[in-house]
């Protein structure tokens, strides 16, 4: 897996929100994104995950952060891990993995001796400009905030 690295322009993408309307990343321009990709609505570490950020959306906001999740999964599957963790944030369904692919966090996954397609966990801090500030590879998803907080204070 070759995902986008620090220093590129982050490719722009459009998506629905939770109330229906039509949103691009370019709209954020000005403001510094969270763009947090996780592998499935409602499985334990991608609730960590999601929960965490929730927990800590205030001070990250405070801290001129906007929050973007991406998945594969349906709108319908994203409305309803929204309603049920109370999830403030934007999360963008993916279902044709267009998105995936130009971060290029779709790939080959191993878990269990099993080799399959999927989802990387990886988080892409962008900067006001539109390009790739930071990228946690390594995502601690019951402390991330706390992990983007620290690594973009030093």
């Amino acid at each position: 897996m070759t995902h986008l690295n620090e220093g590129d322009k982050a490719p722009n993408f459009e998506f629905i929100d939770h109330t229906g309307e039509k949103q691009s990343l370019s709209l954020f321009l000005g403001k510094k994104v969270i763009l947090y990709f996780y592998p499935r609505d409602n499985t334990p570490g991608c609730n960590a995950e999601a929960c965490n950020l929730r927990d800590n959306y205030q001070d990250l906001k405070d801290r001129g952060y906007e929050v973007i999740g991406v998945s594969a999964d349906s709108e319908k599957s994203h409305d309803k891990f929204r309603s049920k963790f109370d999830l403030p944030f934007y999360l963008v369904s993916d279902t044709e993995k267009k998105v995936l692919m130009e971060y290029g966090v779709w790939g080959e996954k191993k878990m269990m001796g099993r080799t399959y397609m999927g989802i990387h966990r990886l988080t892409f801090i962008i900067d006001e400009k539109g390009f790739i500030q930071k990228v946690f590879p390594k995502v601690n998803t019951k402390e991330h905030s706390q992990q983007i907080i620290a690594a973009m204070e030093k």
